[in-house]
């Protein structure tokens, strides 16, 4: 039978795990003692809000409920391209929306998933359950509760992502550029 030699040191598996090597005998054993790593707390879960406008609140904006009512593609879209942090164009998900509104008639069971994806992202109270039967039972005043909360949170819903990502950024080098002192042109001097 082949043993190892004492100078060879055996081939084992990275596991993360510090191993010493004790050359007098041929046990080995791990070391339990090192404090140096501790994994990473798990991330606190965000605390479960209120919607900011109820479901039936469409009053407070007219234009978008009529918008919402004539072309719901257009609303649609608006919101997955902020829910996607525009990854998704409000053009695209609106065509599909609008696609497969006409091939089964029923683009609820779509849109239901961004309800989900939102409510996840914002902490916002609900459940897949009821995201479903609201996008089922009233989908025109879900979109508009769903556009009226990205609203609330500070997006210009009509320019898109990439316009708010813009103007956020413009917007804090403008208040950077206020905020600091004007210069002083220096006159002639003998």
């Amino acid at each position: 039978m082949y043993q190892q030699a004492p100078s060879d040191p055996p081939k084992s598996l990275a596991t993360g795990f510090p191993v010493t090597y004790n050359s007098t005998t041929t046990t080995y054993s791990s070391s339990t003692t090192d404090t140096s790593y501790a994994p990473p707390p798990p991330p606190q879960p965000k605390p479960i809000v209120q919607w900011s406008t109820g479901l039936c609140d469409c009053c407070s904006d007219r234009a978008n409920c009529c918008i919402t009512c004539w072309c719901p593609c257009v609303t649609f879209g608006r919101v997955t391209e902020i829910v996607d942090k525009g990854s998704t164009s409000c053009g695209a998900s609106g065509a599909l929306y609008t696609l497969i509104c006409c091939v089964i008639g029923c683009a609820c069971l779509y849109s239901c998933f961004y309800r989900s994806k939102m409510r996840r992202q914002y902490g916002l109270k609900g459940n897949a359950c009821t995201d479903c039967l609201l996008h089922c039972c009233c989908e025109y005043c879900v979109l508009c509760q769903e556009y009226r909360e990205l609203q609330n949170r500070g997006f210009d819903m009509i320019i898109g992502w990439h316009g708010n990502v813009e103007q956020r950024s413009r917007g804090v080098a403008m208040t950077a550029a206020a905020t600091a002192a004007p210069s002083v042109e220096q006159g002639m001097t003998r």
